[in-house]
């Protein structure tokens, strides 16, 4: 009788990922659109390459399909991560100038409405870079973190080896994603000092190669423990809940 093992639905990234932000930034969950994007095409390809080989993807082949999917689920994710700026920096402006979204969906529509849709995805260009980074460093990264784990042979598929797997994974996400975010964050301060982005990336390079890395600490504290939480959901929802296929 053949072994069975179970593969992730479609939208179990998107679920994983939803229950992750729930435990360490609830305003993140308006960018459910992101995470289901990356993770459905990520895992859907890589299952479909893979069924019937002798072996998982090599790491490049792994790193190349993340940064499609990760591509691919910036530029979809956009529209919802400019209203959650907007949301969050509301209370901010002056009570004239407050856009008062009553809920995300409202922002969308009042966006596309009054600004037109192009407006929804400004910043597109900047959200599908760093989705590539942030998908090759968890989801590519883990992947292979989870496989060279298991070929020790000291350690079973379990909940102590996601952990390990996705504690490597959300560390070089942050490592990967820090030069951009850093420079995203001189651009959002600047007072028209930078021409643009390669600019700005001159600029700050002669600072040296830390001014990079500046904030990375803080970055880690973020990004890692959402990054295990969100793949051990994951794996718990695919052995609980996954199809069936032969092993």
């Amino acid at each position: 009788m053949a072994a069975e093992a179970r593969v992730s639905r479609w939208y179990f990234g998107g679920l994983a990922s939803c229950g992750a932000a729930c435990c360490t930034h609830p305003l993140d969950l308006l960018k459910m659109t992101y995470s289901l994007t990356r993770f459905a095409i990520y895992e859907t390809v890589r299952d479909q390459v893979t069924k019937g080989s002798q072996g998982p993807l090599p790491f490049h082949q792994k790193v190349l399909l993340g940064s499609l999917s990760g591509c691919i689920g910036g530029f979809v994710g956009t529209p919802a991560d400019m209203v959650n700026v907007r949301m969050q920096n509301d209370m901010k402006l002056p009570q004239s100038q407050r856009r008062n979204y009553a809920h995300a969906l409202d922002g969308l529509c009042r966006v596309a409405r009054e600004e037109g849709l192009k407006k929804l995805f400004s910043g597109a260009t900047m959200a599908s870079s760093r989705g590539m980074l942030v998908t090759v460093g968890q989801l590519s990264c883990y992947d292979q973190a989870k496989q060279l784990v298991l070929s020790t042979g000291y350690l079973s598929d379990s909940i102590f080896t996601h952990f390990i797997a996705s504690f490597i994974a959300g560390g070089c996400a942050t490592v990967l994603c820090q030069p951009l975010d850093v420079l995203k964050t001189r651009l959002m301060n600047a007072k028209g000092e930078y021409r643009g982005v390669l600019h700005c990336a001159m600029e700050t390079a002669k600072l040296g190669p830390l001014a990079f890395y500046k904030g990375l600490v803080p970055a880690g504290i973020r990004l890692v423990p959402h990054t295990v939480l969100t793949f051990v959901f994951l794996e718990q929802l695919r052995k609980h809940f996954g199809i069936k296929v032969p092993s």
